[in-house]
């Protein structure tokens, strides 16, 4: 029993610094600072009267 305590605990101190570690590479494999993630698009989108997507800015146009 103290073996396999031993073995997870070993197994744990190995795999958590590689886990953890927030790291990126460049192309000659270099560590860079990580890009932020991009922000979703929420796309705007409009209706005319009819209930057809248009162009928002055109005349009659409402966010949908």
């Amino acid at each position: 029993m103290l073996r396999i305590a031993f073995a997870l605990a070993a197994v744990a101190m190995v795999a958590t610094p590689s886990i953890a570690a927030n790291r990126c590479r460049d192309a000659k494999g270099h560590f860079i600072a990580c890009p932020k993630p991009k922000p979703a698009v929420t796309g705007k989108k409009c209706r005319n009267a009819k209930g057809h997507f248009v162009k928002c800015g055109t005349p009659g146009a409402k966010p949908a």
